[in-house]
């Protein structure tokens, strides 16, 4: 004779509805009796099995993936101790650029996943503050500070401003050229 539990598995296997668990109501159910209608107590469940249970929760990819992410996130971080010659312009934008599109799109789908937008914003974040560390270098390897440049492009806006000031036919001749 087969084993009881193999039967038994064969069975959860082919019959789906076996594996699944009941549903628990939180409504109150009457039950009528002979003597009248008793009310049945409310099952409360515990903030832990909601959580378990949630469309979010751990039996799901939606928890899974952001527990994941976090490494992504850790590895962008742990850059923070490396100089700013040593980093990757392309690699810091992609994953600021990966951090914004995935926030958003956590609002987006269903079930919506804060967790997983908290986790790519601070993946956007990271991405934005090393980008701005690469750039920042580079700008000091040509010798401008941001105040020089900032001085040099009013400087440029200025003349533009001046130009159109005492011209101002050469910017309708502009626009109509175009």
């Amino acid at each position: 004779m087969a084993n009881p539990t193999m039967r038994l598995g064969l069975r959860a296997f082919r019959q789906p509805q076996l594996l699944r668990q009941p549903v628990r109501s939180t409504q109150r159910r009457n039950v009528q009796t002979a003597a009248g209608t008793i009310e049945a107590p409310v099952v409360q469940e515990s903030a832990l099995t909601k959580f378990y249970n949630s469309p979010i929760g751990p039996k799901t990819v939606h928890f899974w993936a952001p527990i994941m992410k976090w490494g992504v996130v850790l590895a962008g971080a742990s850059d923070f101790l490396r100089p700013a010659s040593q980093l990757s312009i392309t690699q810091n934008m992609a994953l600021m650029a990966t951090g914004a599109i995935w926030t958003r799109w956590c609002f987006v789908i269903k079930p919506r996943n804060l967790f997983l937008a908290s986790v790519n914003f601070l993946l956007f974040s990271v991405g934005a503050a090393q980008t701005a560390r690469v750039l920042s270098y580079q700008r000091s390897l040509k010798g401008e500070t941001m105040g020089e440049e900032i001085k040099d492009e009013l400087k440029r806006e200025a003349g533009l401003v001046e130009k159109v000031v005492k011209h101002p036919e050469s910017v309708i001749e502009a626009v109509k050229g175009k």
